[in-house]
Formats: structure tokens, C-alpha cells, sequence
């Protein structure tokens, strides 16, 4: 569960975070544009100056006289502290206050001096590998009989800019904190008078809750929380009275519903439900307060239940019918209505009485199938055998040949009927054992019970050229019962061979986490269609029935499987696709 926090605590710091996130945007903002005014005053600055420099040097540009032009930059930047330089178009350097021109590189990929080239104004900033520092430059277009004679670039430390900025953004900082601090307080003192009158609603709240409904809530000077508060002591005024009136109701009725199972619901002539049970109110996945008043036409989305209570109403006669209920889950309701009548004996509704029957019904139904089944699986075989022996007694005894082949068939048929015994007898016992606890779960060596499975079906394997692959690890163990696991094992074995193809291989694989261990158990057959497979560990279901008792299968064989897998609160699936095999896996649970 998630942790709660008080209002203050979620009020408060949203507060603060807003206080600081603004003052590091001012911060940052305002240290930016003191930088930006820095450098703007820098660049008009050195601008000036290289403009001032243009004076000297046209008398000396044309003719070129580059010793004097150098010699100019070194005197005017010696005076003026600033770095002074002359280009020409080409990009060669013959003038620098600082270094030898002759020894300097083509300044013609400056980017300022391509700026002035083109005939504007030059403005970077960069670091010079020279000097070793960050430098600004601008350069100016020297124009002589209107043509670029050189360039005048002018340069100057970015450092001591840095500095003072520096410097400002401490102030700036330390301001701030105090900033800070101060609104700090201040949020904390508003999110206290925020949260205080919700307090003292809460421990107002937690009152009615505790079953004083009569307290009355501090009406707080907020327009907003004063009507929250004149509402929930509305709230409680109304709630104590309809307290009192269902007390009243509860203790009338109590006695005859409270230990009743079955649903009954009171509905009165105008399809308003009068009374309602629990029990009923359960099947209608609600509460009984919720439905009372309710129609009952719009309560229960059931046509076949309204068409019933409508009928018990129009009619004022006893009836009882079984109605197929459906909520998440088909249900088997089986409805009684009685008519309700005043002390003067006038008819004011009906009372109706809901039985769930679903399992009864679903018993019933497994029973007449089982008997069924049972009595077809039996009768065929019966049926063939007297048959024969019907045959030989008319004189077929008489011929060897025939009488040996006719008693083979019927050798045949017993040993069905044996087969269909001992699996009937299996599922009796494993049922029995289930409901009695008598299976005893031990931890056990998953791969012994596995490969004894194996060992037992691979000469039915061998015949049909079929091979068995296992995939197990020997350390692997799980709660089980080596018998009863071996015997589902041989089961899913035998119908994986059965239903397979000569030479397609049968894998079993068997791997373990932490909470389950999980068989599986695939084969390369015939596949199961999807509308067999939600039947097939049925018992005596067949998707083929012709083919399965050809192939010698009791239709048990699954039934049994999921069973024992039941009986180890473990759980069977299968997943098939026509033509491709089948998988089946069952999922153990370790303890």
C-alpha cells in the first residue's frame, strides 16, 4: 500500500520548489544578460578603437609601407592596452602590437576576417593559442578609393569580463539563499493555515465514523472548506436518521432472514423491491440496502426471472420453475413466489424465494452422462460378444478356423471391458482418496517418476518407431506422488503414441522455478481441434470414437490424468493445432 502524506507536507514543498526553480531562473537569466551587456560593451569598445586606428594607417596603406604600419600598432596598442592588428586582403599579417608579423600565420580563415572582408563588422570570441586566454576580436573593413585595402582587427581578454561575472553571480547566489530562507518560512506558516481547519475536519470526520453522528463540525472562515463542513454535518444528520430507520427495518426482519441461505426478495405490486436478503443480494453482486426501493425490472437483467416475478404478480399464485441465471457464470436458480397480502388479506406484491441449484443440476447432469457413456461403452462390446457367441452356437463351433477367429474376438472384447473396469475402478479409487486425504504428497526426484513412465511405454513406442526425448534435469524435485504421477505420465504417454504418426518423436520436458514444476508432454499426431479440446478430459469423450476404440483407448485415460494432477492441487492443459500434435503440460506446485 502506497504511504500517505499530510496535506502540509504535499502543500509545503510544492511551494518551495516553486520559490527556488524562480530564483534559479532569475539567477541564470540575469547572469546571462550581465554577460551579454558585457561583451555588447567590449565589441563597441574595441569597435571605437579599431576605428580611431583607421586614421593612422591610410596615410601608410597606399603605398604599402608595413614597417610603419607595424610599428603604429605597437605604439597605439602599447598606450591603449589593447591588441592591435593589420591584415591584408590576402590574409597576411604586417601589422601587431604584440607580435612579429613576419612570424604569424594567414589570418584570411578568421571568421572575423572574413566578416570584415565582406565589408562588415568582424565580432568572435575565442581562445588564443598565443596568448593563452580567451580573447574577444573584432575587425573593421579599411577602405581606400572604395576598396578593402586590409583589415584593422582589435583584441581584448574575455578573462577579467569572467571575473567580475563571477563575482555578481556570488552576490546574486548569497542573496538567494536568504531569499530562500526567508520564503521558506513563509510557505510553511500558509500551508499550516491551509491544512489546519482540514485537520480538525479529519478528526471531525473520524468522530462520525466512530459512530457520534450527532458532533458538529468548526464552521473554518474559508468560504470553500466552511461549506464542505456545513455539508458533511448535513451528511451526518441525514445518516443518523436513516441509521435508526434501518435498525428499526433490520430488527423486524432479522429473525426470519439472517439464517436463511436461499434468496428472498419482496417485491410489491408496482415491481419495487420491498425486503431483500443477503443471500439473494449476493446472486445479484450487490448489497442489500443498494436494491431496496429499487425496481426490480431494473435491478435484475434477467428476462426469464422478470417474465417470472411479473407473472407471480399479475396472477397472485404459487409457482416455482428453475431459471438459468447468468452473472460472470452461468447459475441454475430454482424460483418459488408466494403472494403477499395485507392483515385485510389484500394481495400488496410477492415474495420470491431463489435456490441456487447450479451444482445439483451440474451433478445431475455429469451423473445421467456418466451413466450413459457408461452403458454405451459397455453395450458395444456385450453386444459384439453375444453376437458371436450366438454365431457359434448356431454351428460356426463346428468350424475350427472360424470358431478360433470369432473367440479371439471375443477374447478381444472382454479384455476391452476389463480395460474399461480397471480405469472406472483407478477413477473411483484416486476420487475417493482425494476427498479422504489418503494421497500421500512427498517430495520426490521428478526425474525417477519420469523416466520409469518412459521405460514402461517405449517398447508401444519402439513397435511404431517412435522416439521418446527427455529433457530433465536428475537434481530436479517436487511434492508428488510417485504412483499416481507415473500413472498419468503413462496415460499422456500412451495417447501421444497412439495418435502419432510411425517415426515422429514424442519430447518431454520438465522444468522448475521457484513456485511451480511444469511437465510437458508433445507430440507430432494428428492435433486436437479447438472445439474438442475443452471436453477432452471428460470422461468416455472421444473426438473420434471410431478411430479411438479401433486404436484401443477406454476413453478414460485424460479423465484419470486430471484427477491425480487435481489430487496434487496442480492443474492440466493442452494446447493442439489440427495436423501439427499436441502438448500437454501439468504445473505442480512447490511448496
Amino acid at each position: 500500500m502506497k504511504k500517505r502524506k499530510r496535506l502540509l507536507w504535499q502543500i509545503y514543498p510544492s511551494y518551495l520548489f516553486i520559490t527556488l526553480i524562480s530564483l534559479v531562473a532569475v539567477t541564470w537569466y540575469a547572469s546571462g544578460a550581465l554577460r551579454s551587456f558585457y561583451l555588447g560593451q567590449t565589441a563597441a569598445d574595441l569597435e571605437a578603437r579599431a576605428t580611431l586606428l583607421e586614421k593612422s594607417i591610410i596615410p601608410v596603406i597606399s603605398p604599402l609601407n608595413a614597417e610603419k604600419i607595424d610599428q603604429i600598432c605597437k605604439d597605439i596598442g602599447a598606450r591603449a592596452d589593447t591588441r592591435l592588428t593589420v591584415i591584408l586582403p590576402s590574409g597576411k599579417v604586417i601589422g601587431d602590437s604584440l607580435e612579429n608579423p613576419k612570424t604569424m600565420d594567414n589570418h584570411g580563415s578568421r571568421p572575423e576576417i572574413k566578416a570584415a572582408l565582406h565589408g562588415e563588422v568582424g565580432v568572435s570570441t575565442r581562445y588564443s593559442k598565443t596568448l593563452g586566454k580567451n580573447m574577444m576580436y573584432v575587425s573593421i573593413p579599411l577602405k581606400h578609393q572604395d576598396r578593402i585595402s586590409a583589415v584593422i582587427r582589435t583584441s581584448f581578454s574575455v578573462s577579467s569580463i569572467d571575473q567580475t561575472l563571477h563575482a555578481i553571480q556570488i552576490k546574486i547566489l548569497a542573496g538567494g539563499i536568504l531569499i530562500a530562507i526567508f520564503a521558506a518560512g513563509i510557505s510553511l506558516l500558509i500551508s499550516r493555515k491551509i491544512s489546519h481547519p482540514l485537520e480538525e475536519m479529519k478528526r471531525g470526520a473520524q468522530k462520525f465514523a466512530q459512530g457520534d453522528l450527532r458532533h458538529q463540525l468548526a464552521t473554518p472562515d474559508t468560504e470553500e472548506l466552511a461549506r464542505l463542513a456545513e455539508a458533511m454535518n448535513q451528511m451526518a444528520r441525514q445518516l443518523d436518521d436513516r441509521i435508526q430507520a434501518v435498525r428499526q427495518q433490520r430488527n423486524e426482519l432479522e429473525t426470519v432472514l439472517s439464517n436463511m441461505v436461499e434468496g428472498v426478495v419482496a417485491v410489491d405490486l408496482n415491481d419495487h423491491i420491498l425486503s431483500v436478503n443477503q443471500a439473494a443480494a449476493s446472486m445479484f453482486e450487490s448489497t442489500a440496502p443498494d436494491l431496496l426501493g429499487q425496481s426490480i425490472q431494473e435491478t435484475i437483467r434477467n428476462h426469464d426471472l422478470q417474465k417470472f416475478i411479473s407473472e407471480a404478480i399479475l396472477t397472485g399464485k404459487s409457482d416455482e420453475t428453475d431459471i438459468i441465471f447468468y452473472q460472470k457464470e452461468e447459475r441454475i436458480l430454482h424460483s418459488y413466489s408466494n403472494p403477499l397480502r395485507d392483515p385485510k388479506g389484500e394481495h400488496i406484491g410477492v415474495l420470491i424465494v431463489l435456490d441456487d441449484v447450479t451444482q445439483l443440476r451440474k451433478l445431475e447432469n455429469i451423473r445421467r452422462d456418466f451413466v450413459a457413456n457408461v452403458s454405451h461403452e459397455l453395450k458395444t462390446p456385450l453386444t459384439a460378444i453375444k453376437g458371436f457367441v450366438e454365431t457359434l452356437n448356431h454351428g460356426a463351433i463346428e468350424n475350427r478356423e472360424e470358431s478360433s477367429r470369432f473367440l479371439g474376438i471375443i477374447e478381444k472384447h472382454v479384455d476391452r471391458l476389463n480395460f474399461i473396469i480397471d480405469d472406472l475402478l483407478k477413477l473411483s479409487k484416486i476420487e475417493s482418496d482425494h476427498e479422504k486425504n489418503k494421497i500421500k504428497i512427498e517430495n520426490q526426484a521428478v526425474y525417477d517418476v519420469v523416466m520409469s513412465a518412459v521405460h514402461f511405454c517405449r517398447p508401444y513406442a519402439t513397435q511404431k518407431g517412435i522416439s521418446i526425448d527427455v529433457e530433465c534435469e536428475p537434481s530436479l524435485r517436487s511434492d508428488l506422488n510417485p504412483s499416481l504421477m507415473e500413472q498419468a505420465l503413462i496415460n499422456l504417454l500412451e495417447n501421444a503414441i497412439r495418435y502419432s504418426d510411425k517415426k515422429k518423436p514424442i519430447e518431454i520436458m520438465v522444468s522448475q522455478n521457484h513456485e511451480n514444476t511444469t511437465i510437458q508432454i508433445r507430440d507430432h499426431g494428428i492435433g486436437i481441434a479447438p472445439e474438442d479440446q475443452n471436453r477432452l478430459f471428460e470422461r468416455f469423450y472421444r473426438v473420434d470414437k471410431a478411430r479411438s476404440r479401433k486404436l484401443g483407448g477406454t476413453g478414460l485415460g485424460l479423465a484419470i490424468v486430471k484427477h491425480i494432477v487435481q489430487a496434487h492441487q496442480g492443474k492440466v492443459s493442452l494446447e493442439s493445432s489440427v495436423g501439427e500434435g499436441s502438448t500437454f503440460t501439468i504445473l505442480l506446485q512447490n511448496s
